[in-house]
């Protein structure tokens, strides 16, 4: 007798340079751009994130050429904003939302993912700034985060979607709330990434449910509850961390994808739900297998 498992039809399955162990654009540890697009084909995946500004191709007729034959097509670009400094930063920061919002659009994908600022260095562990937000910082954050959605709507019919993220000002379920709170629903959307929330102390489904409106895409990540134990108690920054191997391949962390994928089927819009699964620096052989055995679980889920 073989289970049937309800196909979740809204849901859009994709990956991401991140599942390669790719974190910036140009770094001999990371394999080249065209494996990357080679692989994410092979492993099953149609969609695709730009991943690091530069990484791929910036010019869309050979992205668009490159994607094309291999059957992909692109769901969002990233940024890295620092947005709680105030209107100071706004120049400098959209400089280069700009530049990656073009790509982007040209790229005929709808989606920003803005990730806010570390408060510690990623790779050295060096405090950056109290990781504690002032009030006038969230009062800034929250004003010019705003701006950003607007100004990226007009300019490049693009939804930003605000990512939740592990060493930033915007990480569990206090900060994720205070800051949707604050902010307007039209503007502000969530890319609900349920690797980071956890890491930070959240629940995912809690979040769709409690928060559904504001979600607007999704990163499907677990975390390896062992090792988060010894990185909570060590406080060992997110990027050693991740060199500790404490983004697991599904489904052997948390949280449990399938609950997830439920609640975010529950919520009656298309989402797109990409694969992220955090290993710089990896061997160049490690991240093909593991894509292809997560896609086939991810079918197994019903997307």
């Amino acid at each position: 007798m073989t289970s049937h498992v309800a196909p979740l039809n809204r849901i859009r399955v994709g990956s991401a340079p991140d599942s390669w162990g790719v974190w910036f654009p140009d770094d001999p540890r990371q394999v080249p751009w065209r494996r990357f697009l080679d692989e994410v084909a092979d492993a099953g995946y149609e969609w695709i994130e730009l991943g690091p500004y530069g990484y791929l191709p910036s010019d869309p007729a050979v992205l668009a050429a490159e994607t094309g034959r291999r059957g992909l097509k692109v769901s969002a670009g990233t940024v890295f904003t620092g947005l709680h400094h105030g209107p100071a930063v706004w120049d400098e920061t959209w400089a280069q939302v700009s530049r990656i919002a073009a790509l982007t659009e040209a790229m005929g994908a709808r989606h920003l993912v803005v990730i806010p600022s570390f408060w510690r260095d990623d790779k050295t562990g060096k405090v950056l700034e109290d990781s504690v937000l002032t009030a006038q910082q969230w009062r800034d954050l929250t004003r010019q985060t705003e701006r950003l959605g607007r100004e990226v709507r007009e300019r490049y019919g693009l939804e930003i979607v605000v990512h939740p993220h592990a060493d930033t000002h915007i990480d569990g379920a206090e900060n994720v709330a205070r800051f949707l709170d604050a902010t307007d629903p039209g503007l502000v959307s969530l890319c609900l990434d349920t690797g980071h929330y956890a890491y930070c102390g959240g629940d995912s489904v809690k979040l769709i449910e409690t928060y559904g409106e504001r979600i607007g895409y999704l990163h499907l990540k677990q975390v390896d509850p062992e090792v988060l134990a010894g990185v909570v108690a060590e406080g060992v920054p997110f990027g050693p961390a991740v060199a500790r191997g404490v983004m697991c391949e599904p489904p052997g962390g948390v949280p449990a994808l399938e609950p997830v994928l439920a609640a975010a089927q529950a919520l009656g819009i298309e989402l797109f739900a990409i694969v992220e699964q955090d290993m710089y620096p990896c061997p160049p052989e490690k991240p093909f297998p593991i894509a292809e055995r997560t896609r086939r679980f991810l079918r197994s889920c019903g997307v």
